[in-house]
């Protein structure tokens, strides 16, 4: 793309145009009414330069319109715009590189804006949610062992097979539930130390080939060398990982569930980094998306990026902003309690980092966490 004009140049471009215009015009205004009416040379030198005059005037307007006054304009009025909390709006583009950089800079900060604010509600409402869930573990907590003995009992009394399989079911649900809950609201309070990401995801990959949990899938472990060292805790990286890799078995059975690595210099507003085995571009173009950012993020943040990539039905755009809310899910009620994925989004975001879906090669989901690089951390 041809780089665009400064200002300075169009203003002394044209206004070198326009003097040489005015010398020109006069030198032919005096010329011709010198030959024509040399009787009336006054008064039609008068009438011609004024018109002359206006011309210029006219188009010296409109050049200062559309070169200075009509640009500000806009962005004045973006800028108006944002600060009267319209944090979609941004600033055109403009013919000159100096108001299309000011554009591009209003609009960056406008980004940096809305990157904080959404960080803002985000850990509100981490925070409040936690709250909740923390009281409601606790208050189901007590009925739910109770509700266990007096199960026990009535197996013990010959009551239905049944009847107490049933029962003994959706207790273990509830179970589930609890201990999601209580994992989503626990505090973690052990400071953040460097760990291997790359080892950590062998670790976890390692685990769940071991205990069957991938043979409903043609899984595969892709981590390129070099991933840097990130500060978290690995426990937490661990389970994330685990969640996500199940809820892409569990998306894509008999299908593709990739789960790799990348060193990655984080970038908001760029495509995302190739593998080393992707499809040609025009079979799979990268396109450019907004990502979640966090606001002592760098401009380019070096770190790691893992992802786990499947080739089921994928999550529609408008809702890849609910999926790492609390009880949201896709399955059918009773296949999932919808807190895999809030528990993903909360340690990503105890530790430090960012996770979001895009949609992955294989025609699915690619469910993607960035963490800072260990020695760069803000």
């Amino acid at each position: 793309m041809p780089s665009k004009p400064a200002l300075r140049t169009e203003l002394l471009f044209y206004l070198s145009f326009l003097a040489a215009a005015a010398l020109l015009v006069g030198v032919a205004t005096m010329l011709v009414v010198t030959v024509l009416a040399p009787e009336r040379t006054f008064v039609l030198l008068l009438l011609l330069v004024a018109l002359e005059v206006a011309v210029f005037v006219v188009f010296g307007r409109h050049l200062v319109n559309r070169l200075v006054l009509w640009p500000l304009e806009r962005v004045v009025a973006t800028a108006d715009a944002v600060a009267d909390g319209d944090l979609a709006r941004r600033a055109p583009d403009a013919e000159t590189s100096d108001f299309s950089t000011l554009a591009e800079r209003l609009n960056r900060m406008t980004d940096h804006l809305l990157d904080a604010q959404g960080q803002l509600v985000r850990s509100e409402k981490l925070a409040g949610i936690g709250r909740l869930a923390a009281g409601i573990a606790h208050e189901v907590g007590n009925p739910l062992g109770a509700l266990g003995t007096y199960v026990e009992v009535l197996r013990r009394r010959g009551t239905d097979a049944e009847v107490i399989a049933g029962v003994t079911r959706e207790l273990e649900r509830i179970d589930r539930i609890v201990r999601g809950l209580l994992d989503y609201a626990r505090p973690h309070e052990e400071a953040l130390a460097p760990l291997d990401p790359a080892a950590v995801a062998r670790g976890a990959y390692g685990l769940l080939e071991a205990q069957g949990a991938l043979r409903p899938a043609r899984a595969t472990l892709d981590l390129e060398p070099g991933i840097p060292h990130i500060l978290g805790r690995t426990h937490l990286l661990e389970q994330a990982i685990v969640n996500l890799v199940l809820n892409a078995v569990d998306a894509a059975p008999g299908g593709t569930v990739v789960l790799g690595g990348r060193p990655w210099d984080y970038q908001a507003h760029q495509p995302g980094p190739q593998r080393a085995t992707d499809l040609p571009p025009a079979r799979f173009p990268r396109a450019t998306v907004r990502r979640p950012v966090r606001p002592e993020f760098a401009p380019g943040q070096p770190g790691a990026l893992l992802f786990v990539a499947d080739s089921g039905p994928g999550v529609p755009p408008d809702d890849r902003d609910k999926v790492f809310d609390p009880f949201y899910t896709t399955k059918a009620p009773g296949g999932g309690t919808g807190l895999g994925l809030a528990i993903v989004g909360r340690a990503v975001e105890d530790m430090g980092g960012v996770v979001w879906v895009d949609t992955a090669r294989e025609g699915g989901a690619a469910f993607k966490m960035f963490f800072p690089r260990a020695d760069v951390r803000g």
